[in-house]
């Protein structure tokens, strides 16, 4: 009770005044994402933004540290394509056109490779250049600039936040064959409504440099898109104090665990929260009075990941978060988050200070 007082206190007071500070920085990114955004789409019609707000939130919007947040853009039109994920590139699918379907039917003809595959690297190849001369010719040009020396589309902005932004396509109506053990049949969480909400809600494909095949790029695989499961994941949080849980770890992440390496963020904690509701899967475990075993439970699973170095995808088991983190920023990250975790349990009252 004394921790659930205490984490309630650190709530209201760090992680409440953290969500409002990144609302104030997102809306500033946003105005200026959004203006890049409006240049390239009078250059280029093919690429709409789709950064629109919604109930006090930017779709497509995440934020993957305070300074550091990225925009999905979906693009229109995917259906000359077929969805192809054989488990050959983890955590990754490609798009091949439909038997029969002609090239030309696609609104992205010119980014369809020899063997029929639509090439993710290549259109972000040339959405990184109309970003680039959009850059020039917004009315922000004094405060973005185009990070250089990726192949990723990131802009920095007034030289404190990074904002990537992700060409995408979203696929609702399906749901990936990479992720069909989902939801394990002997785990009642969560019951079959839920389930069929999230996987209503589907998934996208990114177009970006997918860490589980770096350094061994061929062809095939700079074409492939990423899977992301954003929507999905953030359904799978609703109800009982799990979206608090979530709000404390990230909270706990920007003060104690920006680590050198950068082995953790804010969807490492996001992960964990997803394995957690497996592990205790009746609603009344995420009562507002169970927070403290949860966050001690998640603490506790985030050290034994660092330790085998392995932090499995929620959704895609073979993909392995920390794949290409150096281990010594993991294991810094361990020590660190065991001193952290030693410290809340055993004095509750030392969060007025964490």
């Amino acid at each position: 009770a004394k921790l659930v007082y205490h984490l309630n206190k650190y709530y209201n007071e760090k992680c409440q005044s953290r969500k409002a500070a990144i609302s104030k920085t997102i809306r500033e990114v946003c105005k200026v994402v959004s203006d890049v955004l409006k240049e390239v789409e009078v250059q280029e019609p093919r690429f709409i933004s789709s950064l629109s707000e919604m109930d006090n939130r930017f779709e497509g919007l995440e934020v993957i540290s305070p300074t550091e947040f990225e925009v999905v853009l979906y693009l229109n039109q995917m259906g000359v394509f077929n969805f192809v994920d054989d488990g050959s590139l983890p955590g990754c699918a490609v798009l091949k056109l439909s038997d029969g379907r002609k090239r030309s039917m696609s609104l992205w003809v010119e980014f369809i490779t020899a063997s029929g595959y639509l090439s993710a690297r290549k259109i972000r190849s040339r959405f990184q250049t109309l970003v680039a001369q959009a850059v020039d010719k917004c009315s922000y040009r004094d405060v973005v600039k185009m990070v250089a020396d990726t192949s990723e589309v990131k802009l920095r902005i007034r030289d404190r936040y990074v904002v990537q932004i992700t060409p995408a396509f979203k696929c609702t109506g399906i749901w990936p064959r990479s992720a069909a053990h989902w939801p394990l049949p002997h785990i009642p969480w969560p019951g079959p409504n839920r389930v069929a909400e999230v996987k209503a809600e589907g998934f996208n494909l990114l177009s970006k440099e997918c860490y589980s095949l770096n350094g061994k790029q061929s062809s095939a695989e700079s074409d492939a898109w990423v899977l992301q499961f954003a929507e999905a994941e953030n359904r799978l949080l609703l109800g009982g104090c799990r979206k608090k849980c979530l709000s404390v770890l990230k909270a706990l992440r920007d003060r104690h665990l920006e680590l050198p390496g950068q082995p953790l963020n804010n969807y490492h904690m996001k992960t964990l929260v997803s394995y957690e509701c497996e592990k205790h899967p009746r609603e009344s475990d995420w009562d507002e009075n169970c927070l403290g075993d949860r966050l001690n439970g998640i603490l506790l699973q985030l050290i034994s990941c660092l330790q085998c170095r392995r932090c499995p995808h929620y959704f895609l088991p073979n993909l392995d978060l920390f794949q290409g983190k150096p281990h010594s920023a993991l294991e810094n990250a361990a020590k660190q988050t065991w001193r952290l975790a030693r410290e809340i349990l055993t004095n509750p009252k030392s969060l007025e200070k964490l």
